[in-house]
């Protein structure tokens, strides 16, 4: 185990970060969207993206907002089909398995923090084959606000035992960035294609994917 003696973690956020779950959603909700002749414009949709369904939840936006006829949970059944035949595509972000290892090669303690529930997040995680790198999971059925909230963060960092300097994080959404922020933690973005034209204001990296960021800049830029 090599030493690093100035961060001494990182905290990962889960959907569209480790693996892309995110640009699944907006597909699936748009077709259904479509099929009803309704338009979905990512700039509406991103106020779901990372956070709750408090602000727009689509859903519910066409039943409660449109008027239409429709059956909820058959819209509900057939937008989860179609994001799970749309998931089966996708593999983990390229990089996050280089810095999970990175990160328990140089001590660092490894955390998640997760606007999701536990259920979806620990599935995926076991399916990936990387829940064992995890001390710390925070979702969110431990706090009773998600990202843009910073309470997710908080609890991370006290569960791993660091402060927030010590730590870095990973997100891919402009909620989950805010969120970091608001805790004072230094953070990453690794936008997926869904969020790439999202604004995430100041960050202390910005790349379209891990594997252009080398590990080591990560720990030295964080504590510098």
């Amino acid at each position: 185990m090599k030493k690093n003696n100035g961060i001494k973690a990182i905290i990962f956020d889960f959907d569209g970060t480790i693996i892309d779950t995110e640009t699944a959603w907006y597909k699936a909700f748009h077709a259904a969207y479509k099929k009803h002749e309704v338009d979905l414009p990512l700039e509406m949709y991103a106020g779901c993206i990372g956070t709750s369904l408090n602000k727009f939840n689509p859903y519910e936006y066409l039943i409660t907002e449109m008027n239409l006829p429709i059956n909820p949970d058959q819209f509900r059944d057939t937008v989860h089909k179609h994001h799970s035949l749309l998931m089966e595509w996708e593999e983990m972000r390229p990089g996050v398995l280089h810095y999970l290892n990175c990160a328990e090669k140089f001590g660092l303690r490894i955390g998640l923090a997760s606007s999701s529930r536990r259920e979806w997040v620990e599935m995926h995680l076991k399916n990936l084959g990387i829940y064992e790198f995890f001390k710390v999971i925070r979702t969110a059925d431990d706090v009773k606000e998600v990202k843009p909230n910073p309470e997710l963060y908080l609890q991370t960092l006290s569960a791993l035992g660091v402060e927030a300097h010590e730590a870095v994080a990973i997100e891919d959404s402009p909620n989950g960035a805010r969120a970091a922020e608001a805790a004072g933690i230094p953070c990453i973005v690794t936008p997926n294609p869904l969020t790439e034209s999202l604004d995430f204001g100041r960050c202390l990296h910005r790349v379209s994917s891990l594997h252009e960021l080398e590990f080591h800049r990560v720990i030295a830029g964080a504590a510098g």
